[in-house]
């Protein structure tokens, strides 16, 4: 059974191209987390590469460990860790380490000696990361280890909440600060790291000498305002299948679970062999756009584990006829972000969440 998500590695490198343009010249690393935010990690890797990307982020140090796995040795940072994580294995496959508290800290000085670190400072989105009262100590402590040669520092950085421009700011003052104190301990980072994409477009003072570029790299816009088109960027997933199944029906016949959809008239009904199992969202049902045999149509009903249907009428639609949920809308084609506004959520949700039942064809 066809469920394919084809995804351009073209399109990907474009992207990339756009946004290093866009910044200006700056340093960028390109996010690669939760296998390449749904578009499979180690090409899309590749990809980024390709298109000028300098270094690459992941979440986690396994993460990191199978793009090593898989030969590319550009620069990796990884920054999501429990304190009893495999440090002394990512300092031997030359990882980059993200820490963001004393504990941590201390943690890679005793058992990873030589690691190489970005320090993170919560600058308000209370994640991870040091908060202003607990940073002092940590930029001491790391400088302490760093004359002792147990490890360096190469990198300070932190997360905008994206919550405005006023708010971006005000954490944009705090990240100037926590810099101010990290140079007064006697650090010297060589990458001062806070923008992602949305910031690397929007604010320039948040870029600093790395950007760290995300979603964009994907074609898909961090905006609500603005559009993948809009900002010269091309949606890299096109998720697709087959129709399985026509059937006939008459007037007031219930279609799906919960019978959330009735139809009017005598229609037909066709089956698409995707549903929540393979990362559709449950939430958009009865309202996410779909491409049958090249018309518009909307989901009836459900979606169900394995399956949806789409109420085509009276369309001349055969069975094996191509579906299409998402890709670039430039061809006629539903979006992630129409998917996104269906369900209730954001663009990254709608790619990443896409399950291994679904075929990655690469082009």
């Amino acid at each position: 059974m066809s469920r394919l998500a084809t995804i351009d590695l073209g399109a990907i490198s474009r992207n990339v191209e756009t946004l290093r343009r866009a910044a200006g010249g700056v340093a960028a690393m390109a996010v690669v987390k939760a296998d390449g935010y749904g578009h499979g990690a180690v090409p899309s890797a590749r990809a980024v590469l390709e298109g000028g990307a300098e270094r690459l982020g992941v979440a986690t140090i396994d993460e990191a460990l199978e793009l090593r796995e898989a030969g590319i040795r550009a620069p990796i940072l990884a920054w999501l860790h429990e304190t009893d994580a495999a440090f002394p294995t990512a300092v031997a496959a030359g990882i980059e380490l993200g820490v963001g508290s004393l504990q941590q800290l201390e943690a890679v000085a005793t058992t990873a000696p030589g690691a190489v670190l970005h320090l993170k400072a919560d600058t308000g989105l209370g994640r991870g990361g040091a908060t202003a009262t607990e940073w002092p100590a940590l930029v001491e402590a790391a400088a302490a280890h760093e004359r002792a040669g147990l490890l360096r520092v190469v990198g300070v950085w932190s997360h905008l909440s994206n919550t405005g421009e006023v708010e971006d700011r005000e954490q944009l003052a705090r990240f100037d600060e926590a810099l101010d104190a990290a140079r007064s301990a006697g650090l010297q980072p060589e990458f001062v790291h806070l923008a992602a994409t949305a910031a690397t477009l929007r604010l320039p003072d948040a870029r600093f000498s790395l950007v760290r570029l995300g979603i964009g790299c994907y074609g898909l816009s961090p905006f609500d305002d603005v559009s993948s088109l809009d900002l010269g960027l091309t949606p890299a997933m096109t998720l697709e299948t087959t129709v399985v199944s026509l059937k006939r029906v008459p007037a007031g016949h219930g279609v799906s679970y919960g019978y959330r959809y009735r139809t009017t008239e005598e229609t037909t009904l066709a089956l698409v062999p995707l549903g929540y199992a393979d990362g559709v969202p449950r939430a958009a049902s009865g309202r996410a756009p779909v491409a049958v045999g090249g018309d518009a149509f909307r989901v009836a009903g459900s979606i169900a584990m394995d399956q949806f249907i789409v109420d085509v009428g009276d369309a001349p639609i055969a069975v094996g006829d191509r579906v299409v949920l998402f890709g670039d809308p430039s061809t006629g084609v539903p979006s992630a972000d129409d998917w996104a506004a269906a369900a209730g959520t954001i663009n990254y949700e709608i790619v990443t969440r896409i399950g291994s039942r679904v075929t990655r064809e690469y082009v």
